[in-house]
């Protein structure tokens, strides 16, 4: 028996309060299940930003996709998780990852290492944060006996990583480039990612859930018109090579719940994020798989 779907949506535009509530209201009139926020200079700071959407809702959960390891102390960092689910009465649902960015962390004054440096960081991030939240002395403490902790990354040791510590295995569906640039995997690629991290997982007393990115979720009967900018950006891809893209839903409603399915089927993907402009659109697949596992 599969999982149920879990629906998450990853608000990207910095608002002001009354805005910033609202649309964190609308996200759980439609159906999401999660409201995330990522880790980016001139974006919101997560934690105040998760705080206040939780005390505009009353169902959802809240959630970071993710924090940018080499961003926090993990001393501040579990004091920050602490506060925050309690603050959220137990909803937080926190996201680590290693950071991409290099301009970011040049920015702010923090080294950014080799990738084998930001996993290596990383994997001390989580086992000391998981060392503090456990400790029976920590103040303040967390609302939940373990906050969920999700880990985002494809690579084989964020997979080994993943597959160690993650409640939520996340896939970004992409890798960086040597740009630096983010470039979307193909479905074999995504078949054979998934595959490693099972293979690394298969000793896990409790399977994680699996959750995937996407960076186009939009039903529409123009997918052509929808997929414009992607193409415009991605000069490589024709529309056909695009909407077979794992990180891509486009199209007529039902033609999009049956991608959600098969990607179920594939992959194990069940929890699905979906970025803030698309929100509204996506609506309807959400309430149409919602109707027919009722």
């Amino acid at each position: 028996m599969p999982r149920p779907f879990r629906f998450g949506v990853n608000m990207l535009t910095p608002a002001s309060g009354p805005e910033w509530r609202a649309k964190c209201r609308r996200a759980e009139e439609l159906g999401y299940d999660v409201i995330l926020v990522p880790d980016h200079l001139g974006w919101v700071a997560p934690f105040p930003a998760l705080v206040a959407a939780a005390q505009a809702t009353e169902r959802v959960r809240v959630g970071t996709l993710v924090l940018n390891a080499g961003f926090y102390n993990p001393t501040l960092l579990a004091r920050e998780v602490a506060t925050t689910d309690a603050l959220t009465g137990g909803r937080l649902e926190l996201g680590l990852g290693t950071g991409y960015v290099r301009e970011e962390h040049e920015a702010a004054g923090l080294p950014f290492g080799s990738p084998g440096e930001r996993v290596d960081q990383l994997r001390r991030t989580i086992e000391e944060l998981a060392r503090l939240l456990a400790a029976e002395d920590h103040q303040p403490r967390p609302e939940q006996a373990r906050v969920p902790l999700l880990i985002g990354g494809n690579g084989d040791r964020m997979l080994e990583l993943t597959a160690e510590h993650a409640d939520i295995a996340a896939f970004a569906g992409a890798r960086t480039g040597s740009s630096g640039l983010l470039e979307p995997l193909t479905a074999d690629e995504l078949d054979e990612r998934v595959g490693r991290y099972r293979e690394l997982a298969a000793g896990r007393a409790e399977p994680a859930e699996l959750s995937l990115l996407l960076q186009q979720a939009v039903v529409t009967d123009d997918p052509g018109q929808a997929l414009k900018p992607l193409l415009e950006r991605r000069p490589e891809l024709t529309l056909e090579s695009a909407l077979a893209l794992p990180i891509v839903l486009a199209g007529p409603l039902e033609d999009v719940v049956a991608r959600v399915e098969a990607q179920r089927e594939r992959y194990g993907f069940t929890n699905l994020t979906v970025l803030e402009p698309h929100m509204e659109s996506f609506a309807p697949v959400i309430e149409r798989l919602r109707a027919r596992s009722a």
